[in-house]
């Protein structure tokens, strides 16, 4: 039974409501600093199924490994779109998978959830401060230590990025570990990364080779997004016009969505895979990625792949893609100059 969006937009405002302060009143433990904090089982929270959400998670993840590589992580998550992306994370030791459709499968639903108290933690870890499940999971976790998400005042003061969805939990991390007597860390923060493997890599360059046919460097391109965050066919054909015209030497594909739509009529070679990690090596083996904000351009940038993600609705301060030379572009604030500079800049680099 799929449930009207306006009951899922409604039950979303009632459940933040009541779930908002879950979390404030939770102080941190006191530590003798002459005892060792050991971390060895952790639990991060992010009961979301959208590709996006779960790849926007594997800095965090990448975070606990750096800091306590031989801990056991379990994560709390929703729909099944985890296990591709987590798939060569060894240090995950158990996936908890709340149905997509919870009001289909309610039994399953309360089981998953009884399951948080089936294991002790040494820290649990909610991976997204708004989300209302992440703030309860957090709360009905057996832990020694939590984390809900919450931004610190101090941490919001010190770095002007705090507000992307990937960074700051891996910044509240860091400033809860300094108080727990942990040095503080001031490493570089890990990117998106599905982590490919070299076989899954050649696999998407035998793929790309047999769409393209030559040894040219390839463009990647993918017109389609959810709702107001897709541009329309006039602008993708404008857009597509220019790379043609300024990149006669590279070869331009289109990836399509599963729907089977693209936003150029078809015109660029095209291609589609309903297996994550074989779009992922197939985008690694391209010199750049292009497109509005969505759960592929996650995976781009996930794949290690240079990409520009189109901004007009949504605040790239949140959801940017970052690192390899990536770059989110406000198309309400630039113009078509503007975000062809950027890709000579990769391409160029």
């Amino acid at each position: 039974m799929k449930v009207p969006r306006s009951v899922n937009v409604f039950r979303s405002k009632v459940m933040k409501g009541l779930t908002k302060n879950i979390g404030n009143s939770y102080s941190i433990p006191k530590v003798n600093p002459n005892d060792k904090v050991e971390i060895k089982n952790v639990l991060v929270s992010r009961p979301n199924h959208r590709l996006g959400n779960q790849l926007l998670l594997t800095p965090l993840i990448q975070e606990i490994i750096d800091m306590f590589p031989d801990c056991k992580i379990d994560l709390f998550v929703k729909g099944g779109v985890a296990y591709p992306v987590f798939e060569n994370y060894k240090q995950i030791d158990k996936i908890i998978q709340l149905p997509k459709r919870p009001f289909s499968h309610l039994l399953d639903y309360g089981l998953c959830w009884l399951k948080l108290k089936k294991k002790r933690y040494d820290l649990v870890i909610n991976g997204d401060k708004n989300s209302s499940s992440g703030r309860l999971s957090t709360l009905f976790a057996k832990a020694t230590y939590k984390i809900f998400g919450d931004v610190d005042e101090e941490i919001q003061d010190t770095y002007k990025d705090y507000e992307h969805i990937s960074k700051y939990p891996i910044y509240n991390l860091r400033h809860f570990l300094e108080k727990l007597g942990f040095p503080k860390n001031n490493h570089d923060l890990p990117v998106l990364n599905i982590k490919l493997n070299d076989a899954e890599v050649a696999n998407g360059k035998k793929i790309l080779d047999t769409i393209v046919e030559n040894d040219k460097n390839t463009i990647c391109i993918y017109t389609n997004a959810t709702g107001s965050k897709c541009y329309s066919e006039d602008w993708w054909e404008t857009f597509y016009a220019r790379l043609k015209k300024d990149y006669p030497h590279y070869n331009i594909i289109e990836m399509l969505p599963i729907e089977n739509i693209s936003k150029i009529s078809f015109k660029a070679p095209n291609f589609y895979s309903k297996d994550i990690r074989e779009m992922g090596a197939i985008i690694k083996n391209t010199a750049v990625f292009i497109a509005a904000d969505n759960g592929v351009m996650h995976l781009a940038s996930a794949s290690l792949t240079p990409t520009i993600g189109f901004f007009s609705v949504t605040d790239q301060n949140i959801y940017a893609p970052y690192g390899n030379g990536s770059i989110a572009l406000n198309t309400n604030e630039t113009t078509i100059d503007d975000w062809f500079t950027e890709i000579d800049r990769i391409l160029n680099r």
